[in-house]
């Protein structure tokens, strides 16, 4: 198996192809990128900007470049020395436009009969023999328009097919509808009537049974052409967790594959293990994201910061009584229909007189699953623990659950299967979608894969769980930012900032509530930290997050019933931070107390995730300052020309200072990172082992250091609080050897003071002259 050492995540797409990808390689080679990393590259829904909504698994999208952008890219990774990962999708399809997708609208055109039928989930029984499409508004069928002469049925945008094959298909728009293999339901009949499975509650994107030998064949003629023809070195699958068994498909995979880099965007909860027997690296990272800014986040701000949340909402909040709340609604509400289609293969099984009972209790089941999902046989504890917990909230369905534990405790039983995949759809919508929105005291901790009550970490915590990733997953990914993170890894790095200025944030909040009022203050606290985090953001970025945040979290306004009023005063706040000099008086007041020690914070985690076990991943762009809110603001396009010329300067031997202002241009966290993917790149023999490294001193907390086995990295935390007492006499217990700082090139040995290591920048990157 070929193993980067390092990857670079671009986003493809019609406005950057994958031409414009192969012409950005040779920037990515100087900055010491191993293996460029691509996002979907299969011909997705017309317009796609991300790519998981596939419509043709044969053929590379040609808006993205098609097989030639890919030869060409290939091509000049190979010129470079460097690999290729992509990410693929197959959990689901793009079904927004029918036409768009031959598999489904054949499905549509010939029902149960079509040679596609057994590519898509479909409960064909509970649709009386029709999929149900939820596409109608409140003007219902009197909109619908049957076009003959076409052959196909219009509702506004939408087209589908008419059937042509001897049925007869006249008379009145509810006859010719009645001879169709498909029904048109009110978009409202998603919730609980729809008969196939989804991408969590997204209507157009319809799942795929790769479980099935065929289906998976058909699914991947493209990709295993990739790896015939030598084209791509890795994968990075998507969701793995709505498919039937990851594990087998991770085999099938491997088969495909001859054994490559194979990669699993598997959300891990805290104290979780990955399955040990599955055929991947490792998971995409999120896990190791939320240890690196616990690392860099102070401990003693948790007080504070939780009285303000709880002044600002007038209760204390319960975390995880939240999570259950909000994970119950999503499977009452949006994934209803998930959830019915367990119940009736469970009913299947078992004999009861209540299938509502039996609804209510599979729903409760999933609000207290503690982790996505099981992988009977392995994780049967988290099921025990599941049915232990519901058991103790409801004692009245105590009854059900016990005659549906060993139905679902069963690896062999389909309603188990089903209930696996639908577990971690739950856990998405309800908590990193909704609960992640209504929690406000230290935003920089809601973030993807994250649990917000695991305030923080010790230095030792993270020398340990480090220790045991270099063990046990070695070449897993580190990310730091995704196309799906919340928060820019730069925006978390400068609102946990806030974690060591309490009090000042406070009294900013304050002061900001009283001058820009919001209906619901614990809101506000959650607003103004994005505009802190983000600032200099433009005002269309901060209302579109904004919109996006207060839908979210779905408890004064939401996507499909908005109030008004509520929002008007959220985007007046917004509308604040611009135009009331008041508002912007008092951000130009937090950005001085925040600005320098969140791009202390911003190069630390820089410095550490490039440097940790793992594979470091950059995502586009953040090589310099990532200030991108929740998507679709993280994928805007990257201006590679600007970093070009800041990488030009570095290699000419420029040493940029990092300055305190808010204008900070980020070129030292782009020294730090070429340095850093330099040294990886060239010398990986120092990079197999893990050991922590101890500082001595009245500072000592304000250090975190590591030897990864003659490449050492040296990384301030807390940034604030050493300002205050500064490092005194703190010393490295340097490692036996001669070092040198690769990006000052001082030499250390012995005890290395440490108010003469990082005098010049937050980190330090040393190795041991060898020789």
């Amino acid at each position: 198996m070929e193993l980067p050492t390092s990857t670079y995540r671009l986003q493809v797409n019609a406005r950057f192809t994958l031409h414009d990808a192969a012409a950005a390689l040779p920037y990515l080679h100087d900055l010491g990128v191993d293996w460029v990393y691509l996002s979907p590259l299969l011909e997705a829904e017309p317009g796609s900007d991300h790519g998981y909504d596939v419509v043709d698994h044969g053929v590379v999208d040609p808006d993205r470049g098609g097989a030639e952008g890919l030869a060409a890219l290939s091509a000049s990774a190979r010129r470079l020395g460097m690999g290729v990962l992509v990410d693929i999708v197959p959990n689901h399809m793009g079904v927004a436009t029918p036409r768009e997708n031959a598999w489904w609208w054949d499905l549509l055109l010939h029902g149960r009969e079509s040679q596609h039928a057994d590519a898509f989930d479909v409960d064909w029984d509970a649709g009386a023999g029709k999929v149900r499409i939820p596409v109608l508004g409140d003007d219902g069928l009197a909109a619908v328009q049957i076009d003959h002469d076409e052959g196909i049925v219009r509702y506004h945008d939408h087209v589908f097919p008419l059937r042509r094959d001897g049925v007869v298909s006249t008379g009145s728009t509810d006859e010719v509808l009645g001879h169709q293999h498909y029904e048109l339901v009110h978009w409202t009949v998603a919730d609980h009537g729809l008969n196939y499975r989804r991408f969590f509650a997204v209507n157009t994107l319809a799942g795929v049974r790769v479980e099935d030998a065929r289906v998976f064949e058909d699914s991947h003629v493209e990709i295993r052409r990739w790896f015939d023809e030598g084209l791509v070195d890795g994968l990075r699958v998507d969701h793995p967790d709505g498919l039937r068994d990851p594990a087998a498909y991770l085999d099938d995979l491997r088969g495909l594959t001859g054994g490559a880099y194979v990669l699993v965007e598997k959300i891990l909860e805290p104290g979780e293990a990955l399955p040990t027997s599955w055929a991947t690296a490792g998971t995409t990272g999120y896990d190791v994201l939320g240890l690196v800014d616990r690392v860099l986040t102070d401990p003693d701000g948790q007080g504070p910061l939780t009285a303000l949340e709880t002044r600002l909402r007038g209760e204390p909040l319960d975390f995880d009584e939240l999570v259950h709340d909000t994970k119950r609604a999503v499977a009452d509400g949006i994934l209803g229909s998930e959830i019915r289609r367990v119940a009736r293969e469970v009913g299947g099984v078992i004999s009861t007189s209540s299938t509502d009972g039996v609804v209510d209790a599979l729903a409760e089941l999933a609000a207290c699953f503690p982790v996505y999902r099981s992988y009977l046989p392995e994780g049967r504890g988290h099921l025990v623990a599941a049915f232990s917990q519901a058991r103790r909230r409801r004692s009245d369905l105590v009854p059900t659950f016990d005659l549906l534990e060993p139905v679902l405790s069963d690896p062999a039983q389909p309603a188990a299967l089903r209930f696996q995949q639908t577990t971690g759809a739950v856990m998405a919508k309800g908590v990193e979608d909704c609960a992640f929105y209504r929690t406000s005291r230290l935003s920089s901790l809601t973030e993807v894969g994250g649990d917000p009550s695991e305030w923080s970490v010790t230095v030792a915590e993270f020398h340990g769980a480090m220790t045991e990733r270099q063990a046990s997953w070695p070449h897993a990914m580190t990310t730091t930012s995704t196309h799906d993170t919340k928060r820019g890894e730069d925006v978390r790095a400068r609102i946990a900032v806030l974690a060591e200025l309490p009090d000042v944030w406070s009294s900013a909040v304050d002061a900001l509530l009283s001058l820009a009022p919001l209906p619901d203050p614990s809101f506000g606290n959650l607003l103004w930290q994005a505009v802190l985090g983000s600032w200099p953001a433009s005002r269309d970025r901060l209302h579109a997050y904004a919109e996006k945040a207060m839908r979210e979290a779905g408890d004064r306004t939401t996507w499909t019933g908005p109030d008004a009023a509520y929002e008007e005063a959220v985007h007046a706040a917004v509308d604040a931070a611009f135009d009331n000099p008041a508002v912007t008086a008092v951000l130009d007041d937090l950005l001085a107390h925040v600005a320098g020690p969140g791009w202390s914070n911003a190069v630390a985690a820089k410095a550490i995730a490039l440097t940790i076990p793992g594979v470091p991943d950059v995502y586009q762009g953040s090589e310099l300052w990532e200030q991108s809110l929740v998507d679709p603001d993280n994928r805007r396009p990257v201006d590679f020309d600007v970093r070009r010329a800041v990488l030009d300067r570095v290699l000419a031997g420029e040493r940029p200072a990092l300055t305190p202002r808010v204008d900070d241009p980020g070129h030292a966290k782009l020294l730090v990172t070429q340095t850093a993917l330099t040294l990886r790149r060239h010398q990986t023999h120092r990079f197999t082992t893990y050991r922590a490294v101890e500082a001595r001193g009245p500072s000592a907390r304000h250090v975190l250091a590591f030897d990864r086995g003659g490449a050492l990295t040296v990384a301030t935390r807390l940034p604030v609080g050493l300002a205050e007492r500064g490092w005194g006499d703190t010393v490295l217990a340097l490692p036996d050897g001669e070092w040198a700082d690769l990006l000052t090139g001082r030499e250390y040995a012995g005890d290395a003071a440490l108010h003469l290591v990082l005098a010049d920048y937050p980190v330090a990157l040393l190795i041991r002259e060898e020789g």
